[in-house]
Formats: structure tokens, sequence, C-alpha cells
């Protein structure tokens, strides 16, 4: 059973991801470590105690579907309610509309542990504070008013309606119509499909922030507006009113999250009215629906990328436990009675050390993305730099952490051998629920274009060769130390980061010669690249870090592990990169 790391995870916000030093600075009001510690360690035991026990029967009985009523897995809909009594669902909100104005990073440490006791369960929350941040910035003050205190406290929850048949990641070819009335309000008519939790009985009301088209809207992405468009309408009073005229039509069958509804959306044909139409209003301006859906995605990015950290947590929990008790052969070396457990064994000890480098690697860069967000928020003079900062980690805290929750998952399955293809043991369900999360909230491909084409250009390249000086840092202090426990670390780390520096300045020189289809042939192979050398520079990070919890052997000894037998991989990734694109090209006939 999954247990919150709870002290892992606050050693890595504290030390490695800069939220004490942030504390330090007075950068985070009167937020002390006390705290955090509380917050943390309340967060973990519910992920342990409540989350984490009904994941299995969210699993086996996903959600179900009747007459367009959605009900949730058994226990779930008391479990939401008890994550509301908690509190949790506004612990960034605003205090103006009842939240706790704590940094994002506590915010995405507790989505960690979340996701981690059910990826589906928390998939419900995650959506609803995307909505509250895009309603917050671009919603008007009536809309604010009348629907933020419920999001904030989870009386409610919101979805984000994107995707529809025909228009996935190419939004700008989405045909969902809105019609404006006279009283301010407009009318919503289409389709949308991939609802996540779009339909369910956990909560009073749904707030659905839909993407779609005026009569005499530009055409392309020019022209898509976002609307507020509740399940059930708000009076004046606040309390709950006619039902809208949208529905659930029907839940998709998923490889994984099935606990997690998702929806097949109908908007406007009128089901619950004699008028056709589902209400909502305008957020934002019209025609500029797009920048506003961005503010909910670009947060929504780095949770995803949370639930790859999440499921390599739990895989690799399980995975340990279940090696510690599996018994077979007789490992080298092995003195006891009988079979050794399997962890003894050098290619399981491999495994295993394999995804927990890899999971404490994704939750230092997810982490210190988040920092970068909060950075930029309170840091002054150096907004700029904050914002770039971010901007520049969230392609790589999405794509890097969601690629090894499946690696990791995978590696799962494979210690526990044939038990784990069978699914009574559990280990397959993180392999199954981990698989959407490259691909969702933008596909990793498509996050790989965007940290090549639109993130390594900022400040003409400044602030990415800014974080590579600091990484350098990082590997000259390891080089420094004059610990015979970090082996060749320092080593490995300079030619990590030698191979990022020239990938990297390939990358600026293809771009600004104008070879955009060269360096995007090479964008997926960069973004490991640059994931893993993260991974190693900010192992070393902790491992230098000075402190007296007594595991600093064990945090040298898992980064050298990641820089000896990791690190290897990032100079094939460059070569792959500066020298692939023409081979590439070559082969694609191969496709007609």
């Amino acid at each position: 059973m999954y247990k919150a790391p709870v002290e892992e995870i606050a050693f890595t916000l504290k030390h490695v991801a800069g939220l004490a030093q942030a504390i330090d600075d007075g950068l985070l009001g009167d937020l002390g470590e006390d705290l955090v510690d509380a917050i943390l360690h309340e967060a973990g035991r519910f992920a342990s105690d409540e989350i984490a026990p009904l994941a299995e029967i969210g699993d086996r009985q996903g959600a179900r579907i009747s007459d367009g009523k959605v009900t949730t897995p058994d226990g779930w809909r008391d479990l939401y309610r008890n994550w509301i009594a908690g509190g949790w669902n506004g612990l960034t909100a605003s205090e103006d509309f009842g939240g706790q104005a704590l940094p994002h990073m506590l915010n995405v440490a507790a989505l960690e542990m979340w996701n981690s006791g059910s990826m589906a369960f928390a998939l419900c929350p995650t959506l609803t504070m995307g909505a509250i941040e895009a309603i917050s910035a671009h919603g008007s003050d009536a809309l604010k008013q009348t629907y933020l205190p419920k999001l904030v406290s989870g009386e409610w929850t919101g979805t984000m309606n994107l995707t529809e048949p025909h228009a996935g990641s190419d939004l700008g070819v989405l045909k969902a119509r809105a019609e404006r009335r006279d009283d301010g309000s407009y009318r919503i008519f289409g389709q949308k499909i991939f609802i996540t939790w779009g339909e369910h009985d956990a909560a009073d009301n749904i707030i659905h922030l839909v993407l779609a088209r005026l009569p005499d809207a530009p055409s392309g992405t020019r022209g898509i507006s976002l609307f507020l468009v509740p399940k059930f309408l708000v009076n004046e009073d606040g309390s709950l009113g006619a039902r809208n005229d949208l529905f659930c039509h029907a839940l998709e069958h998923k490889l994984g999250i099935h606990g997690s509804p998702t929806c097949t959306m109908i908007y406007g044909d009128g089901r619950f009215g004699a008028e056709k139409g589902a209400i909502g209003w305008l957020v934002g301006e019209e025609n500029k629906g797009l920048a506003c859906m961005f503010t909910m995605m670009n947060n929504a990015r780095l949770a995803v990328g949370m639930q790859g950290v999440a499921i390599a947590e739990a895989a690799t929990q399980k995975a340990v436990a279940y090696a510690r008790e599996r018994t077979q052969g007789k490992a080298p070396g092995w003195a006891g009675a009988g079979m050794s457990p399997i962890i003894e064994h050098p290619d399981v000890i491999r495994m295993l050390l394999t995804m927990k480098a890899l999971t404490q690697g994704a939750r230092a860069i997810a982490y210190s993305c988040a920092h970068a967000t909060d950075m930029a928020h309170r840091a002054g003079d150096d907004k700029k730099h904050w914002q770039e900062r971010a901007a520049l980690l969230t392609p790589v805290a999405k794509s890097f952490a969601t690629d090894i929750g499946v690696d990791v998952a995978s590696l799962g399955i494979q210690v526990h051998g044939g038990m784990g293809f069978i699914e009574e043991t559990g280990a397959a369900r993180y392999l199954r629920d981990a698989r959407i999360a490259p691909i969702y909230e933008g596909t990793n491909g498509i996050q790989a274009i965007d940290l090549v084409t639109r993130k390594l250009p900022l400040s003409d390249g400044g602030e990415v060769k800014s974080m590579i000086a600091e990484l350098q840092e990082i590997a000259d202090r390891v080089g420094a130390s004059n610990a015979e426990n970090f082996g060749a670390t320092a080593n490995r780390l300079n030619a990590a980061i030698t191979d990022l520096e020239e990938a990297t300045d390939w990358f600026l020189s293809q771009l600004a010669a104008g070879n955009v289809a060269d360096a995007l042939s090479g964008a997926t192979p960069y973004q490991r690249l640059f994931g893993l050398t993260l991974t190693g520079c900010y192992l070393a990070n902790g491992a230098l870090a000075d402190t007296d919890d007594g595991k600093a052997a064990d945090r040298i000894a898992l980064c050298r592990f990641a820089a000896e037998n990791l690190l290897a991989e990032t100079t094939a990734l460059r070569d792959t990169v500066v020298n692939g694109a023409a081979s590439l090209a070559a082969a694609r006939s191969i496709l007609a």
C-alpha cells in the first residue's frame, strides 16, 4: 500500500527546488517551515489513508453511466466530501474567495501525493484548480463573485472543454459555436470529447469552460472564444436554478484511470428546455479565448507532470516491497538459508535504483518549475527571469516526468515478473494509468516543439544558457567536494552538461538559419537529454545539501548511481539531435 514519502518531498522542496531559501529571504510572507511540514504531513495522511485504499475499487468498478447520469465508484462520493472538508481545493487560491494563497510549490507537492493515492480521483480537483486559475485571471467580477467561492471550496467542480472529434491538438478547426443574446449571455452548441470529470455525482454543480466560435469570428485560432457554462444555472441569491442545456452522452472505455469519467458532452440539443442552446458567459474577450484557456493549460501541464512523478513513486514503492518479499534463486554472496529475496540480485537492484533515481529527478524538475512560478509572482526585479525559467522548465517537467512515469511503471512490472502481468498484484494499474499522461494536455511531441521553438530562444537564448551555467556550478561543487563516495559523478555531470550545451547551441543556430524541420527532427531526443541532465544535477544538488537528517550518504549513493549508469545516454542523445535529421528525412518515403 502506498505511503506518502513526506520527508523526501519536504527535502526536495526545501533543499533542491529552493523553498527554504525563499522562506529565509522573506519572499513567501509569514510562511514558515513548521507550517510547510504540517501541510505536507496532513496531505500525505489523506493520500495514504483515505485516497489510496479506494484506488483499486475505482480501477475495478470505473465510472458508470445510465441515462446521462454518471455514478462514481463506491466510496468516492464520500471521499470527495472528505476532500472538501479538508479544505484542500483552495491551497493556492486567493483569500478573497476562501483560498489560502499558499505557494504553488506546496500545491504541486500535495498533488503528487494525491495522484500517487489515485490518479483517477486526483484528476477531479486538478481540473477544478485549473478552472479557478482561468476565471481568476480572465473572468469578470460578476463571474468571480458567483462561481469562485464554490469552486475554491470544492463544492462545485470545473472542467476544460477543448477537444472535438475532428479537432485534437489543432484547435483552429473546432466547430462548437456560440450565439450572442441581448442580455449579455451566449448560447452554446456543439460536441466535446475527452472531457475529464465532465459529469459525476460527487459535487452539486459542474462548471464547464468551453471553447467555441462566434458566427463572425476570424478563422483559425484567432477566432476562438471561451465561455463559462454551468451544469445548473445559478440564481441571484447563489442557489442552484434550472438545469442547463448540456449533458453527458457517453463515457469512454479507457486503458486506465477507470474511476475518472471521461465524457462526451453535448451542448444545446434542447434536452432540458424549450429553447435550445446551453447558456454561457464570456470569459475574457471575444475571439481571445485560447489565451484565456492557456492560463489553465500551462499550470495543468505541470500538474500532469506531477502525475508522472506520482505514478513513478507509487510503482517504485510497490516494486521495492515485492522485491523484499519475493524469493528466487541465490544471489551472489547470499549466505542465508534457502532462496534469497530478489532484491539481492544485481539486476533487480539496478532496476529498483533506476526507478528511484528517475522518480526523484523528475520530482526535483517539477518542484523547481513550481518554484520558478512562485518566484515570478513574488521576486520583484527578477520577474522576467523567473517567468522565463518557469516557461523553459514547463515542457520538460511535463514531458520528462510523464515519460519516466511510463518507464518506471513498466520496470515495476518487470520486477514483479510474471505476477506483474496479473492484475491482482496491482502493478499493472500503474502502467495503464501512466500511459495517458504523455498524451493529454499537449502530447510530449508538442511539448518538444514548444521547448525548442519557443522556449530556447527566450532572451535570445539567454535563459537556457543561464540555466546551463547554474548546472555547471553544481557539477563544479561536486568536483570540489573531494568526497570519494561521489566516484565519477563530477566527470559524468560535466559530460552531460557539455552534451546539453552543444545540442542547445545547435538548435539555436538552426532556428536562426530557418532550418525548422531539421530542428524539430531532434526535438524529442533533446527533451530527454535536458531531463536526464537536470536529473543528474538536481540529485547532486540534494547530495551536497548541508542537512543533519542522516541521509546524506544515501543521497550521494543514488546521485552516483544515476551519474554513472544513466547519464551515458546523453552523448547518444546529443548525437541524435545534431546528426539525425538527414536520415530521418531520407527514410520518410518508407512510410508512404
